[in-house]
């Protein structure tokens, strides 16, 4: 069974690969009516392409969208949108010496295992550079959820071993490692520096807040909001991890530590505290969702490193090419579109479930 596609009432399917002519989605069941512009889809492709600054791979790639269907006098028209990106910057020839060569900690060994056949030139589909369709998907899942107020904003929380101490929402954008602490982000941009300069990588940590969320959304028992939030942003290829509210911390809680008790201020029903992160029984409780991802570092590294060819002999490589040494700040746009994508197929068929 094919795994390209994602949702059920909003269901995007992408395609492309890294290399190829282009990459892409087709964005299906998205409702007629909604004022939709390639401007929308732009501003946050042009968060997440290459070359933003000097903590992100050098690529250079204009990443302009075309809307091929699905919009008609600035509206969408209820049929399926197919949206193209074209590669312009291509450098094929970085990776030719590496085809036999199974690069560590990348799907080089588990792609050839599964198809017999994979595309070296960056990875094909299994590249980060996929990940555009899904933050073009996102912009349009995101006018559907402008119509409820929905905000989805996400950070840096951690790069390496540099924390943000603070949290201010307005210099997230300002910074090249898209930080709530300005403080922080210097730091973090010199840790990630000190990793290029020694041919090494970083992970981190990405929180993601979002607000105005309304209260009933998720499917029991499968299609739990934060089962389906989860598996969203694990298909993210560096995520290795997901957690909500206080994900870990409450198993070392006592029960009477960890409930979110319920208040009434006689209009509204809502809760002293969120350490549940704003899902209660897979089901939205109306509070703000908060999610923190863990990101692995940077795979592709020059240092050199030990690894084995398809014939199992021992090689030493060096990746070469150009390469994010900390794919945080670009990862945050596609976290943002991942759970707008999750959060408008939820809406959308949420308004099945009463008569």
């Amino acid at each position: 069974m094919a795994g390209n596609t994602f949702g059920n009432a909003f269901q995007v399917t992408t395609f492309g690969e890294s290399h190829g002519e282009a990459l892409g989605c087709v964005i299906d069941g998205c409702p007629a009516g909604i004022s939709l512009d390639s401007k929308d889809i732009q501003k946050e492709l042009d968060r997440r392409k290459p070359g933003q600054s000097c903590v992100t791979t050098p690529r250079k790639e204009s990443d302009k969208v075309e809307i091929l269907s699905g919009v008609f006098e600035g509206k969408t028209t209820g049929s399926p949108i197919a949206l193209l990106i074209r590669n312009e910057n291509q450098k094929s020839g970085d990776y030719f010496k590496l085809k036999d060569v199974f690069r560590p900690s990348h799907a080089d060994f588990t792609w050839l295992a599964k198809f017999g056949i994979r595309d070296y030139r960056g990875g094909g589909r299994a590249s980060g550079r996929e990940t555009v369709a899904r933050v073009a998907a996102g912009a349009v899942a995101q006018k559907i959820l402008d119509r409820e107020k929905v905000q989805i904003l996400a950070y840096a929380e951690s790069i390496g071993e540099v924390f943000a101490e603070k949290f201010n929402s307005g210099v997230i954008e300002k910074n090249p490692v898209r930080c709530a602490d300005a403080l922080a982000a210097k730091e973090m941009e010199k840790a990630i520096l000190a990793a290029q300069r020694d041919g090494d990588s970083l992970g981190g940590v990405i929180g993601i807040i979002v607000k105005n969320t309304p209260a009933g959304l998720g499917e029991p028992v499968f299609r739990k909001a934060d089962a389906l939030l989860a598996q969203a942003l694990m298909s993210i290829g560096a995520v290795k991890g997901v957690e909500f509210g206080d994900g870990f911390a409450l198993a070392e809680m006592r029960g009477s530590e960890a409930n979110d008790v319920f208040i009434s201020n006689g209009k509204k029903i809502t809760k002293k505290t969120n350490l549940s992160g704003g899902i209660l029984g897979g089901i939205t409780d109306g509070d703000e969702i908060i999610i923190r991802c863990a990101v692995k570092p940077t795979a592709s590294i020059s240092k050199l490193q030990e690894t084995v060819d398809i014939r199992g002999k021992a090689k030493k490589i060096s990746i070469t090419g150009r390469h994010d040494a900390c794919i945080i700040p670009r990862v945050i746009p596609v976290a943002e579109a991942m759970v707008r994508i999750t959060l408008a197929d939820l809406l959308l068929q949420s308004r099945c479930n009463r008569v």
